[in-house]
């Protein structure tokens, strides 16, 4: 079972995403456990203050590394595992379908979320986190990348999704974006289904979704392309 450890200022903000889908089949089944740790609880001060103004001027607040530590050091680790600490941030690096891959294997993950004008850089520099960001915009916290994490790492547990094979095939997992899918009627308003996909020919199924996702790929993305014609990892 892997575990999830959230801090975040804001916990009450996950009640909805993590309780539906995907990640509540995951739960109900055992084969993830996520816990909600608001990181208030360990400001430390009766008004659980986490933030105060940044050393040299500036607008805003930034989160004071006291509660953060405080929060990541009372994590329940089990004996001999060594959870792997992620900071949700714009500066860390791009979050993709190999690095989602390669958290599903970790025993335990700890999404640290921040919020206002971002973490003391102790924290960056303290923790031995992993920044990790999920696009070149910003949000006013982390929550909702946490959530995207979540959703993406969830899904490649084993046993997670009916089908092995689903995540395999997704967009990026190949290096290319999924081919066209199609169910019935086989035709809708004058638009007909491919006849390859009725032709009961597996092979020839195969290579045409091969050469439909290359042609996606190349005409939306492509950044995932190297210039040869050979697909990239993403």
């Amino acid at each position: 079972m892997m575990l999830i450890d959230i801090l975040s200022l804001f916990p009450a903000m996950f009640k909805g995403p993590l309780d539906d889908s995907i990640v509540r089949i995951a739960r109900d089944s055992g084969q993830v456990r996520i816990r909600l740790h608001d990181i208030r609880d360990y400001a430390g001060n009766k008004h659980k203050k986490v933030d105060d103004a940044p050393y040299g001027g500036g607008p805003g607040m930034v989160m004071a590394p006291g509660p953060v530590f405080r929060a990541v050091e009372a994590v329940n680790v089990a004996p001999g595992v060594t959870p792997r600490k992620i900071l949700l941030t714009p500066q860390g690096r791009a979050f993709t379908q190999p690095i989602a891959a390669e958290l599903a294997r970790e025993p335990q993950l700890i999404l640290i979320c921040g919020r206002y004008e971002g973490f003391d850089e102790r924290v960056r520099t303290g923790l031995d986190v992993d920044e990790i960001s999920i696009g070149d915009f910003v949000l006013s916290g982390g929550e909702l990348a946490a959530m995207v994490i979540v959703e993406a790492v969830v899904r490649l547990l084993p046993g997670v999704l009916g089908n092995g094979e689903s995540a395999a095939r997704d967009s990026f997992s190949c290096g290319l974006l999924d081919y066209p899918q199609y169910t019935r009627p086989y035709e809708f308003r004058g638009m007909p289904v491919p006849d390859v996909l009725l032709s009961g020919d597996h092979k020839k199924v195969d290579e045409w979704r091969r050469e439909q996702a290359k042609k996606r790929t190349a005409a939306r993305r492509p950044d995932l392309i190297e210039p040869e014609g050979g697909e990239k990892k993403v």
